[in-house]
């Protein structure tokens, strides 16, 4: 059997930066070891798979070593696959069915917005692990939610400097960490980082799944807050996007068609 696969750099405009996802359409059901095995392949931070119902499709998300429950970047490129490739119409919203429910996208002329759950966070003692995780970066605040911890620091350029201990953080008993500031800038608000070795993923250059944690955290203004994605280890440039969140995390951003 035959199949398209095509790899989309979400959360940008420009060839060879964003987070970069693969997409796959199937005609038919396949199974978790098929499919995992060509996340594996593949070798990026995730590959999504689609399957046509009769109410938009089913959406599987996979790193190169598990399933995820939410992946914001590999929802925006499988949005961007159906809508160039002609799949659906430009002005047909996109309904994908996940782990974590109902994922709705738009065209909102140049950029894609997506409509994500929500993910509250609960804050925690800054824990000795934690802070040799980070370098002993230093952190404000940390907070806790089903995607990891997610650390405030003091300064934007304390994110930028962070240099992780990839092997403790993989220790930490969560999924990921997020680290996040304040913008020094004018152009955006706030900026991030996510580290997740222990789901196969050193540094992820952008993350959608994280920034459903941080509007709920910071986005509690009705202006939508503006981001910048800073990731330094993986050296591909910043990512950019608009977000607003409470009960509901809504997030405006671009995509470009790398291969096929």
């Amino acid at each position: 059997m035959g199949l398209t696969i095509t790899q989309v750099d979400a959360f940008t405009h420009i060839a060879f930066a964003g987070n970069p996802a693969a997409v796959c359409i199937l005609p038919e059901p396949m199974g978790d070891r098929w499919m995992q095995n060509i996340a594996l392949e593949m070798n990026l931070a995730e590959t999504a798979f689609l399957i046509r119902q009769a109410d938009g499709y089913s959406l599987r998300w996979f790193t190169p070593t598990i399933e995820v429950d939410l992946c914001g970047h590999a929802t925006l490129a499988s949005a961007h696959v159906l809508w160039s490739e002609g799949h659906l119409a430009p002005d047909v919203e996109a309904r994908f069915h996940t782990r974590s429910g109902l994922l709705l996208a738009k065209q909102q002329g140049d950029w894609i917005e997506l409509d994500f759950p929500s993910n509250p966070s609960q804050e925690i003692a800054v824990s000795a692990d934690l802070i040799q995780a980070l370098g002993n970066a230093p952190i404000q605040s940390a907070w806790q939610n089903s995607l990891g911890y997610l650390v405030v620091l003091d300064t934007a350029q304390s994110v930028r400097q962070v240099q992780p201990d990839l092997a403790q953080i993989a220790a930490l008993p969560v999924a990921g960490v997020m680290v996040t500031s304040l913008s020094d800038t004018a152009d955006f608000d706030f900026i991030s980082r996510f580290f997740a070795p222990q789901m196969g993923i050193n540094e992820d250059p952008v993350t959608g799944a994280a920034h459903c944690c941080f509007g709920s955290l910071l986005g509690r203004s009705p202006a939508p807050l503006r981001i910048d994605c800073l990731p330094s280890l993986c050296q591909r440039g910043s990512g950019e996007g608009a977000l607003s969140g409470r009960s509901r995390c809504t997030r405006g951003a671009s995509c470009d068609c790398f291969a096929r």
